[in-house]
């Protein structure tokens, strides 16, 4: 499943912003403020609507008036997203409508939830699931082609609060297909928080397959790797080996009351020496690797600016990791302010974020006919520079 594209209208700076054509790895490059954390909060923004409500995400971040648009407080949220989906041996383009407006007692309420997508290869695309502050209806038997429309089994419903999302309840029974692929899509999304000190900790010993937003039970996932995935563990040993100079040996190691730890091998100490005392950009990029060879990757996995605390020679190596993720099944995400990470990409992978009378518009870098001409002559990032998306930077050093 992939995100093709993203609307989103009175979103804080996203005063009214659309996303086209996302390809499975898209990074963002903007100076401070133009919004680049903003559009994960989007992302984290649905996944919290989802395990808990609409109102519930939106107090979590200061309540409706503070994530509305400045001065458009009394209008709608609108998100939109639309993503392509198999149904019935067929890929589907599926689109995804939340609307959110404030209640006359000032809680937030969902006015308009939507889940469409066309039934066949003409007409207008079809609703399969439908609500507006509490009430609807999903269609229970949208894999059955062949039915007019008229065929299809409509099952009004009625949620417990007008603040629930449909596809939250709907999406947890098979007979509703889309609305069950699409709750499943964005409970399994991951929006990094990576903390270097959580993840340098030996943990008690335990069990952890996929690591944890924050970090924090890095050595329970490698050592997962190593004793059930050892191909994948083998795959991040070899890059760290080519990557950080020195490191020859990573490997998680349980102590005698019962702890997991990770030790390290540099071919200039004759001894293993453990994860605290590595440096930060060691125990990120061990961190980004195991992520990265996760054997079952995210739908969609969002990195803030993965170049801080690491090398810049690293970066581009890095950037080819998460391309990798991408091709193996997972959407990426990335925002950055670094040129090295940036060399590395492909234009159409770059969107460019810009603050045009207070709020942020975003353009794809391969829309525009002076970046292409800039990248084939190897200069958009001393463009871009200028522009001033890597603020902050040291230019000569680039």
């Amino acid at each position: 499943m992939q995100i093709e594209s993203i609307s989103v209208k009175n979103f804080r700076l996203f005063r009214d912003t659309r996303l086209e054509n996302i390809p499975r790895l898209c990074v963002l490059v903007g100076a401070n403020g133009t919004g680049k954390s903003m559009l994960f909060d989007v992302f984290s923004f649905l996944k919290d609507a989802l395990s808990m409500n609409v109102g519930k995400a939106l107090s979590k971040r200061g309540g409706f008036k503070e994530v509305a648009s400045r001065g458009f407080a009394d209008e709608p949220i609108e998100l939109t997203l639309q993503f392509r989906m198999e149904i019935t041996g067929r890929e589907r383009l599926v689109t995804y409508l939340l609307e959110i407006v404030p209640g006359r007692d000032g809680k937030p309420v969902v006015e308009r939830e939507v889940l469409r997508y066309k039934r066949g290869p003409y007409g207008a695309p079809f609703r399969f699931l439908d609500f507006s502050r509490g009430h609807g209806y999903a269609i229970t038997n949208e894999e059955e082609f062949s039915k007019p429309d008229e065929e299809l089994k409509r099952e009004e419903q009625e949620l417990d609060a007008p603040d629930i999302l449909a596809i939250k309840g709907l999406g947890q029974f098979e007979r509703f297909k889309a609305a069950s692929a699409f709750r499943l899509m964005i409970e399994n999304w991951h929006i990094s928080d990576f903390h270097v000190s959580e993840a340098r900790p030996s943990q008690e010993e335990g069990f952890a397959e996929h690591l944890s937003t924050r970090g924090e039970n890095l050595p329970l996932v490698a050592n997962y790797l190593f004793e059930h995935h050892r191909d994948r563990f083998d795959r991040v040993l070899n890059a760290m080996r080519r990557r950080v100079p020195g490191v020859s040996v990573v490997e998680p190691k349980q102590t005698e009351d019962g702890r997991l730890v990770l030790r390290f091998q540099d071919g200039s100490f004759k001894d293993p020496f453990i994860a605290r005392h590595v440096s930060d950009g060691t125990i990120k990029m061990f961190a980004y690797l195991v992520l990265l060879n996760d054997p079952k990757p995210y739908p969609l996995l969002a990195v803030e600016e993965p170049e801080n605390q690491l090398y810049p020679e690293l970066l581009p190596e890095l950037a080819e990791e998460f391309r990798d993720y991408a091709d193996r099944g997972g959407q990426v995400f990335i925002s950055t302010h670094s040129p090295d990470f940036l060399n590395a990409l492909a234009l159409d992978e770059i969107y460019c974020l810009r603050k045009d009378q207070g709020f942020t518009r975003i353009s794809r870098a391969s829309d525009s006919e002076n970046l292409r001409a800039l990248n084939a002559a190897g200069d958009l990032p001393g463009y871009l520079w200028k522009q001033g998306l890597f603020e902050g930077l040291n230019k000569e050093s680039h």
